[in-house]
C-alpha cells in the first residue's frame, strides 16, 4: 500500500516549499507516525533558512532525520509530535515526540519516538526539544540553593531556562531582554523581568541566550566576582567579540559553553543518556505555565511563507507551532 505524505523543504537559502513524499513500507521495529503538530525552533531554523550555517559546521548541525545538505536543498527540523498509526502494540495509538522535520506523516525506528506523558497535551509537547536544551543548560550551570541568577535573552531557550531555574528553592531569577513585551512572558513563567540597562548585577550565575554581542557583554557586566556565564547562543557564521579587558581578570570571571549535542557531564552522564534527558523534559512539560512559550501558529500549508517571515525578523515571538 502506497503511503503519501507532504514535507517542508528549504529549496535554496531564503526559499522554501512543500514537496510530495512516498513513504517506505515500515519494517519490523519501525513505526508510522501521523503528525499532529510541529514547532519551529526559531534561532536554528531561521539560520538554516537564511543559509547561515558555516561550512565547518555542516556535520555538527545535521538534524537526526535531515535529508539533503546545507545550504540546500535540505529538509530540516526537529520538533515533531504525532500519533503512532502502525508499529509495536505498546506504541499504537500513542502520542509521541520525535526529532523529525515538518512532514505530515513519516516512518522511523520505534526507538526514535518518545511517548508523551499523560497530562501533557500534544500542542505543548512540541516544546520538548527546546526544554531538553534548557535541561542540559541547567545541568551545565549547576546552580546552588540561594543563587542570584540572570538569564539574558528571553527567546525560546532563554525563557525555558528561566522557567526551570525558577523551580530551585531560594533561587532568585531575573529574565533580561531588550524587548519590553517579553515582560509578559516572564510574568507567566513566574520570574522577574528587566531591560538590559535595568538588570540587577552581582549575579552568581548568568545564562546567556540572546545570540548577540551586546548580550554577551552585558552578561559579563552582571556577574559577581568569580561568577560564570553559561553561553548558550549559537552565532552561526558570525564572529563575536568577547570583552576580556577591564575587570574580566581581576574579578576572575568565567565564560563556559553549553551545547545540547552532548549530555552535560554534570548530569552523571555516565548513567544518563539522550533518552533520559528527553524524558525529563517531557515530564517538565506537565506545567501549563510553559504554554507561554508558544506565541504563534499556522497551518502546515502556510509554512513556506511563514518561515520566510520568521527568518527575515518580520514575525517576532517564541515558538511558532504548525498545525496539521
Amino acid at each position: 500500500m502506497e503511503r503519501a505524505a507532504r514535507a517542508f523543504w528549504l529549496n535554496s537559502p531564503g526559499h522554501g516549499g512543500i514537496r510530495d513524499v512516498v513513504l517506505p513500507e515500515p519494517a519490523e521495529g519501525e513505526v508510522v507516525v501521523r503528525t499532529l503538530c510541529s514547532g519551529v525552533s526559531r534561532g536554528t531554523e531561521a539560520l538554516v533558512f537564511r543559509g547561515g550555517v558555516p561550512q565547518s559546521q555542516y556535520g555538527a548541525m545535521r538534524a537526526p532525520f535531515q535529508e539533503g545538505d546545507f545550504p540546500g536543498p535540505v529538509k530540516y527540523g526537529y520538533l515533531n509530535v504525532g500519533v503512532v498509526e502502525e508499529g509495536p502494540r505498546e506504541l499504537e495509538g500513542r502520542t509521541v515526540f520525535c526529532l523529525f522535520p515538518h512532514q505530515t506523516r513519516y516512518v522511523v525506528p520505534a526507538s526514535a519516538v518518545t511517548p508523551v506523558p499523560e497530562g501533557v497535551p500534544a500542542e505543548r509537547a512540541v516544546l520538548a526539544g527546546t526544554v531538553e536544551t534548557a535541561v542540559n543548560a541547567v545541568w551545565d550551570a549547576a546552580p546552588l540553593l540561594g543563587d542570584r541568577i540572570a538569564v539574558v535573552g528571553a527567546g525560546m531557550v532563554g525563557a525555558s531556562v528561566a522557567a526551570l531555574l525558577a523551580r530551585y528553592p531560594a533561587v532568585r531569577v531575573q529574565l533580561v531582554d531588550a524587548d519590553p513585551a517579553r515582560a509578559e512572558i516572564a510574568k507567566a513563567l513566574g520570574v522577574d523581568f528587566a531591560l538590559p540597562e535595568e538588570a540587577e548585577g552581582e549575579r552568581d550565575l548568568v545564562v546567556h541566550a540572546s545570540a548577540s554581542e551586546a548580550g554577551l557583554a552585558r552578561s559579563l557586566e552582571l556577574l559577581a566576582p568569580e561568577g560564570t556565564v553559561i553561553e548558550l547562543s549559537w552565532y552561526g557564521d558570525r564572529r563575536i567579540s568577547v570583552p576580556l579587558g577591564e575587570a574580566f581578570h581581576s574579578r576572575r570571571l568565567t565564560v563556559r559553553s553549553s551545547q545540547v549535542g552532548t549530555v552535560s557531564p554534570a548530569a552523571r552522564s555516565g548513567r544518563r543518556g539522550y533518552a533520559d534527558r528527553l524524558a525529563v523534559a517531557l515530564e517538565l512539560l506537565a506545567d501549563p505555565a510553559l504554554d507561554a512559550l508558544v506565541t504563534g501558529e499556522c497551518a502546515f500549508e502556510e509554512l513556506p511563507g511563514v518561515m520566510a517571515r520568521i527568518a527575515a525578523g518580520e514575525l517576532p515571538g517564541l515558538c511558532h507551532r504548525v498545525r496539521y
